[in-house]
Order: C-alpha cells, then sequence, then structure tokens
C-alpha cells in the first residue's frame, strides 16, 4: 500500500474532543387523565426519529440545533407539532396529548402514519451507521399492499428505482434482483443482510441468497446503492438488509396468524407470537408454504421458522439473539428454448430435476452506549447450509430426458464472523461531527461436489459414484476463504446544511481451493477413450483500499443535494470456476472485478404533497464477468464465461410520489397517492480484447425500466394498481438476439405486467386479496445458466390470492 494511503487514513481517524450538547426531557402524559404514555415516538421533522418514551412516559435525546419542530406521535392520541426556537431555553419540556375520539383500525393508523412522516430514507446516522450523502430507500414492508405471502417482489421492491428482477418463483422462495447491469440471479451482486448481519451462502467466494426473508414477517427493507461498498463490502450492488418486526412493546403476548389460499394449489400459514415483559422482549414466526406451481413439475414445500429474544441490562447495554431456520423442496421443470417458449410457454420436459435447500443461521448482538454520543455495536453471526440440485442437463434443452443418471451438485457451507462498530459524535472547530469505525472478521470452510445422482425419479440427493464410474462430471473441491477488513466513515459538516463524509476501507482476501475434477471422454458408442484425475491446489491473496466520498446539502427543509463517489471490487466465486455447465465453457483466466460508482441527486419531501428522489448514477466496470459466443476449431459455437472487457453504465432513476388526496382537498378518511419510479440507462462495452464486443450493449440494462401505481382509501378499505414495464435487455456480450439450442443466451423481450390488491379491515380481522398479471400477458424475464434451467424460465400467468390474518 502507498505511503499516501496511510497518510489518508491516518488523518481520517484524529480523533477530537466531545463537547456539551443541549439535552432536551421531558414526560408524555395523556391530557384528559394525566397518566404517562410509554412508547410515545418523538420526531425531529426535518430528519425523523430521535427517540421513543420509556415506560413511565420519559423521553431524553440530545441536539446540536439551535431550533427544531418536534413532532410527538403515539396511535391512539392526537399527533402534536411543537416547534422550539431555541433548544438552549426548552431543555425540560413535558408534553399532553389530546386522546383520540375514535378508534382506529390498522390500516387507518398506518395511513395516517405514513402520511404525516416520510420515513422511505435513512438519515444520516442510524444506530452505528452513516448513510449521509448515500443514495438509500427504505421498503416499508409493513405499510406494502404487495402479494406478502408469495414474496412478490414486483409489487414489493416498486419504489426502488432501476431494479431488474427475474420473476419465475411463484411462491418467493428466492429473491432475484439485480440493477446497473448486474445480473439479478439470487441477488448475488448485492451483499445481503438480515438485521445487519450477512445471510448469503458465502459472503466473497458465493455471495448467492438461497434463502429469503418471509416478508410477512420483515418490517422494512433497507437498500443502500454503490457507496455501501465501504461499511458493508464489495459488492456493486450495494447492500440489501432486512430489517426483522420487532417485538411489540405494550403487551406479554400478542398472536398473529394469516392464511393465504392462491392459484396452482398456492396455500402459506404465517403466524408469529410477540411481547415484551419487564427486561425481556421476543418476536417468533413460523411460515410454510406449498403448491403445485403454474407449470408442470413444478411443486414444492418451504418451512421456514425464525426467533429473536432480546435483554435489556440496564438503560445503556442490550443483548439479543436470533436463530433463523429455513428448508425447502422444489421440483423444477427445466428450461426451454424459443421454439419451445412459442409453441407452449408453460411446457416441461423435465420430471426429475429437483432442488432442496437447508439454511440455518444464528446471530448473538451487543449494543452499548459508552456516552450519549458514543455508540457501540457488537455482531456474532453464522451459517451451517446446504443445498443440493438434481437433474438431467444438457446443452440441448429440448432433448427428451433418457432417465439416466442425474447430474447431483452438492454445496455445503459453513461460516461464521464478527463485526464491530464504533460511532461517536463531537465537536471539530465549533461544528458537529460525527466518526464511524469498524471492523470485521469472516471465516468460511466450504464444500462442493459434482458427480452422477441417482437413476430414478425423486428428490434422492446421494451420490452414486460407484454404480456410475464413468461419468464424466465429477469433482469436489474444499473451498476455505478467509476475509479481514477494517472500515471508517467521517461526517464532517461544514456548516449545518453541508457535509462531507470521506471513507475508507482496508481489505485483506485469502481464497483456497483444494480439490479434483475428472476428465472423462467417451466415443460415439459411450466407450471411455480418456479418463484422468486433475488435482488443484490454490492459494489466492490480496489486500487492497478502497475509497469514497459522499456530500450533502441541505439548503431548505425538504430538500437535499446529495452525490457519492466510491470504489468497489467483486472477487472471482467459486461456483465461476469449480462446476462442469453442459450449457457453457469457463475461460481458464477469468480473474477479479474492479470499478467505481458515482451516484448525483436530488431528494425530499413538499409539505407531504410530494415525495422525490431524482438521481443520475455512472458505474465503471473493469474486467466485467459475462458471456460470449466462440468458434472453435472443429466448427462448434460454444458459450464462454470469462471477463468480457470494460463497461460504462449510466442513466437517470427517479421516484415521484404525489399525495393527491391531500392535494384536492379530500378529509382524512380517504388516501389517495400516485407514484411513478422511472429509470432510464445507457450502457456500452468501452474496452474488450475479444472480437466484436466492444461498443456494445451491457447485459441485463434494459433502457427503459418503469414502474407506476395508484393507491386509494377510505377508512379500513384500500386498493391499489400497479403497472410495470422493462424494455428488451440482452442476456451476452455478444448482444445475441437469436438464441442457441440451450437457450441460455439470447434476448429478453420487453414485457409489461398489471397488478391490482385490495385490503379491508375490522377490528382484529384484516382481508388482502389480488390479481397478479391481470391482462394475463405471456412473457419470461430470465434465461438460466444453469439451475432451474438451462434455458428460459418463463414468468407466472394470471394468478389470484386471498389472505385472512387475525390479530389477538
Amino acid at each position: 500500500m502507498r505511503s499516501k494511503d496511510y497518510s489518508f487514513i491516518i488523518c481520517f481517524l484524529i480523533a477530537a474532543f466531545s463537547y456539551a450538547q443541549v439535552a432536551v426531557k421531558g414526560v408524555i402524559t395523556d391530557a384528559e387523565t394525566g397518566e404517562p404514555l410509554p412508547f410515545v415516538e418523538i420526531y425531529d421533522k426535518e430528519n425523523g426519529l430521535l427517540t421513543t418514551t420509556d415506560v413511565n412516559g420519559s423521553y431524553a435525546f440530545t441536539t446540536r440545533k439551535e431550533a427544531l419542530t418536534l413532532v410527538f406521535f403515539s396511535y391512539d392520541h392526537a399527533i402534536r407539532e411543537v416547534v422550539i426556537s431555541s433548544t438552549a431555553t426548552a431543555e425540560n419540556l413535558d408534553i399532553a396529548l389530546e386522546p383520540l375520539q375514535v378508534n382506529l383500525t390498522e390500516v387507518e393508523v398506518t395511513a395516517r402514519r405514513k402520511r404525516v412522516f416520510e420515513l422511505s430514507r435513512l438519515k444520516d446516522v442510524e444506530g452505528t451507521a452513516i448513510y449521509a450523502g448515500k443514495k438509500t430507500e427504505v421498503v416499508l414492508v409493513d405499510q406494502s399492499m404487495a402479494n406478502l405471502a408469495a414474496n412478490n417482489a414486483r409489487q414489493i421492491y416498486s419504489k426502488v428505482s432501476g431494479l431488474n428482477i427475474f420473476q419465475n418463483d411463484d411462491a418467493g422462495l428466492q429473491l432475484n434482483i439485480g440493477g446497473r447491469g448486474l445480473d439479478p440471479n439470487r441477488t448475488s451482486n448485492f451483499n445481503t443482510r438480515q438485521n445487519g448481519y450477512d445471510i448469503s451462502a458465502d459472503v466473497l467466494g458465493y455471495p448467492e441468497s438461497y434463502y429469503s426473508p418471509a416478508s410477512e414477517g420483515v418490517k422494512e427493507i433497507q437498500v443502500i446503492r454503490g457507496a455501501a461498498s465501504l461499511q458493508y463490502g464489495t459488492q456493486f450492488g450495494g447492500l440489501v438488509n432486512f430489517k426483522m418486526k420487532e417485538p411489540v412493546k405494550d403487551r406479554s403476548l400478542e398472536l398473529i396468524t394469516r392464511n393465504t389460499l392462491g392459484s396452482f394449489g398456492l396455500y402459506t400459514n404465517f403466524t408469529s407470537l410477540s411481547g415484551t415483559s419487564n427486561q425481556w422482549s421476543y418476536y417468533s414466526f413460523f411460515n410454510y408454504k406449498k403448491g403445485d406451481g403454474f407449470r408442470p413439475n413444478s411443486q414444492f414445500e418451504s418451512k421456514n421458522a425464525y426467533g429473536f429474544v432480546g435483554y435489556q441490562l440496564n438503560d445503556r447495554t442490550s443483548i439479543s439473539g436470533e436463530l433463523t431456520y429455513l428448508r425447502y423442496l422444489a421440483q423444477q421443470g427445466g428450461g426451454l428454448t424459443d421454439a419451445m417458449f412459442e409453441e407452449d410457454p408453460f411446457q416441461s420436459n423435465r420430471s426429475r430435476n429437483w432442488f432442496q435447500v437447508d439454511w440455518l443461521l444464528y446471530n448473538l448482538k451487543l449494543e452499548h452506549a459508552f456516552s450519549d454520543q458514543t455508540n457501540f455495536t457488537f455482531n456474532f453471526f453464522g451459517l451451517n447450509s446446504s443445498r443440493y440440485a438434481l437433474g438431467f442437463r444438457t446443452n440441448r434443452v429440448d432433448q427428451v430426458d433418457p432417465g439416466t443418471e442425474r447430474d447431483l451438485i452438492l454445496g455445503d457451507f459453513k461460516n461464521y464472523g464478527f463485526e464491530t462498530r464504533l460511532l461517536h459524535n463531537y465537536e471539530l472547530l465549533g461544528k458537529k461531527a460525527t466518526f464511524l469505525t469498524g471492523v470485521k472478521y469472516y471465516n468460511a470452510k466450504n464444500f462442493q461436489q459434482q458427480g452422477p445422482g441417482s437413476d430414478g425419479t425423486g428428490p434422492d440427493f446421494d451420490f452414486y459414484t460407484e454404480e456410475f464410474p464413468d461419468y464424466p462430471q465429477q469433482s469436489s473441491f474444499e473451498l476455505p476463504n478467509l476475509n479481514l477488513a477494517w472500515f471508517g466513515e467521517h461526517i464532517f459538516y461544514l456548516t449545518d446544511r453541508f457535509s462531507v463524509t470521506p471513507g475508507f476501507r482496508l481489505e485483506y482476501i485469502r481464497t483456497q481451493s483444494d480439490g479434483f475434477y475428472k476428465r472423462i471422454n467417451t466415443d460415439g458408442a459411450g466407450n471411455v477413450i480418456l479418463e484422468e484425475t486433475i488435482e488443484e491446489n490454490k492459494d489466492f491473496e490480496r489486500d487492497f483500499l478502497l475509497l469514497g466520498l459522499g456530500l450533502s446539502y441541505k439548503p431548505v427543509r425538504g430538500l437535499e443535494a446529495y452525490g457519492n463517489i466510491s470504489q468497489n471490487y467483486r472477487s472471482v466465486t467459486f461456483s465461476d470456476i469449480n462446476i462442469n455447465n453442459p450449457a457453457f465453457a469457463v475461460a481458464p483466466d477469468i480473474t477479479d472485478e474492479t470499478g467505481y460508482t458515482i451516484d448525483l441527486g436530488l431528494r425530499g419531501n413538499y409539505k407531504d404533497y410530494l415525495s422525490y428522489d431524482i438521481g443520475g448514477f455512472a458505474m465503471f466496470y473493469n474486467d466485467r464477468i459475462g458471456f460470449v459466443q466462440k468458434g472453435l476449431p472443429d466448427g462448434r459455437v460454444i458459450s464462454e464465461r470469462g471477463n468480457v472487457g470494460d463497461a460504462v453504465m449510466y442513466g437517470l432513476e427517479s421516484l415521484v410520489e404525489f399525495s393527491l388526496g391531500k392535494i384536492s382537498g379530500l378529509s382524512g378518511d380517504f388516501t389517495w397517492t400516485y407514484f411513478v419510479n422511472l429509470a432510464l440507462i445507457t450502457s456500452e462495452y468501452t474496452a474488450s480484447e475479444q472480437p466484436g464486443i466492444e461498443g456494445n450493449a451491457v447485459e441485463f440494462v434494459p433502457d427503459v425500466n418503469l414502474k407506476t401505481g395508484v393507491q386509494f382509501g377510505y377508512r379500513n378499505l384500500m386498493a391499489n394498481v400497479q403497472y410495470s414495464y422493462l424494455s428488451d435487455q440482452f442476456t451476452d456480450a455478444t448482444n445475441s438476439v437469436e438464441s442457441n439450442i440451450s437457450g441460455v443466451i439470447g434476448q429478453i423481450p420487453a414485457y409489461d405486467i398489471l397488478d391490482l390488491s385490495l385490503s379491508w379491515s375490522y377490528k382484529r380481522f384484516k382481508v388482502e386479496t389480488g390479481i397478479n398479471n391481470v391482462l394475463d400477458n405471456t412473457y419470461f424475464t430470465r434465461r438460466a445458466t444453469g439451475y432451474p434451467g438451462p434455458g428460459i424460465i418463463p414468468s407466472a400467468p394470471r394468478n389470484w390470492y386471498a389472505t385472512l390474518q387475525f390479530r389477538l
């Protein structure tokens, strides 16, 4: 590392002295009874949640602001705003809230909270994380009208700009989202977390997410784009963090049960238990899903359990533990060629393909406040999981399954690690400042094996090596992975309205591969003419420094100009190099990817009439991994996966939401909103050693990505209509329009989808229903290179669902 890099870090980490902030405290009571009110939320109207009252109605927070507007929110009381012209004279502020004169339903409570507060973006500082100057988007799942029982990503992420989504799973067993030219496959280009800790198979070696949290148990989903690489890891996509629902605070037991019926034999049950008693709190759920799928040979069954237990040691210290388990078994109908899709998009010629996942996550978290200015968190996390893929695969997708031995791939993932974070607020040269530093340790021991499976029809996940010794695709690898990272960011407030946030991440990565693969060639009659075992022992170490800078300017309330630039890095995954796939070959010199991301934008809220985030981005991607078609000396043409070249993606991402109800002056009984989420993106390969690539468009980049919709409600009855449109996109760097015999490469045609959803609440009951793909359009969003293909994976036709919820 160069000396100036060290100088940067040393200068960045210079400690400063703390200073006396203004402490505001008080007690909130009921205006009629005088009783203290627990769990009242106190907001800074400009920057969001400050604190919540305790069981005695007391609250306290510190601020550097001379003046601010406080908003006091309680579900059973009228909202009250208090303007403080000088915080120095308001150190003791007792508030009395007027009780509401009517009982509100769940929908009405949610609606009034959403109209008053704009909670769809993260504050500059939350907990022990810094988001100043970053592009952040928060999906408020508990306010969504999406088909949560089926984890319908098209609806859930409708207000996250520019996302490209694979839509081939009618139960939401896996999440497949990308954006800005990143492959959506199993969200592998994002760092995926649950309550702040990793949940993918292997963060660096195999960052695919076979587990996706049940949406009915998720409170919100935080999406932080490119600049998240400094705090959360090196992925180009950024961070997706699922914040699970929290224990209910005002009772010892709350039960919620939701049962859903839907098309194609869909049945799901979600049952949660939650409560708080003295210092203890808990939240748990069990989620069961089963269905036949919208194609033949597509049945599935899933069981997902989650448990959280927290203990508040004192006012400054808390500990919590989490345990998550998922097991699902799914039959896979296989992929299609273009001709097969045109003939019958829902056909299947694979009846022996199966997929099974076992996912066990655990986490232990310590939170401690050393003072009102200094917070510390420690997360210890781990994963013990496996996935099995079994079936007949060939590069001729239309070939009939001969009923011989099947290809079996086992992935066994075991990892653990910890992440510590320390955040300190202080004063520097008379201005406020915030400093964050942290360390992450990650240790993975993975195992991967490929070989002959049974020649039966069911989900038999044993290897039959002795029975089929001449099976050509055999390999076995131990795949250790070690990662150490030190990161930090610092907010310098040059004025009360303008901040600069530099950051760094120092990475050490060691990936190893120890194993063998067999090379077996046969003649036309199936006789073995070559058999050799090739041993491989690789040890790849690297260390590097990533730098970034964020800017934020807030000239007036409700308006922020933001920008950031951050370096990115993505290592080659072991699935890129160790899996024998008949649908494509892997370039022997494939290597890591590097680059950087730039964001510039305007966002804010105008008097609760209008919410907006409009920005431009540019992603510079070096040594991008992708597919090209190559001709061989014997005349054959193959798809090869390797470093295609350098690419750039840039464009506009915008989300604008109007409160038409407030604009038109409708009464408080009505809600009426309209949103437009539009991304216009251009992409190009700027350099490549491969012939015919330079100047081509980048894969997975639709030029137009539009989602728009309207939501209307009267009291406890709500309706939502959403329309989605994506223009056509390529799946390989050659920009092939026509497909090959495997269906892996070729264009994904433009498609549009219309979704409708309704909900109605009455006392303890809630009914949700809807129709997805109302117009019954036939389309596909994915050409799978491996399971569940290879080939075209069709998307679901028109389907319905109905959910009944009961809360006790």
